[in-house]
């Protein structure tokens, strides 16, 4: 005789294990009603997320930006030819 199993998906948050000096160092950094959730994704930052917040993350940025500056130093020639 077989039995049929049935997957079932329950929604169980993970749980991490971490020493009692780890958890005395998160809560030191822990803010008023932040949950450890919060804290743990404001610590984690990876340099894309960095990046993304900064705008570095449009591969055209660099190009954009020596555009600009020529530009600049463009306007502040002419600019400075007509004062000769």
């Amino acid at each position: 005789m077989f039995t049929t199993l049935e997957y079932v998906e329950f929604n169980m948050t993970p749980s991490i294990r971490i020493s009692e000096e780890m958890k005395r160092k998160l809560d030191a950094v822990k803010r008023d009603g932040e949950t450890f959730d919060e804290l743990l994704d404001r610590l984690v930052t990876t340099e894309k997320d960095t990046e993304e917040r900064g705008g570095f993350d449009d591969d055209g940025v660099i190009e954009d930006m020596a555009r600009a500056r020529e530009e600049l130093n463009d306007s502040l020639e002419q600019g400075s030819d007509r004062e000769t």
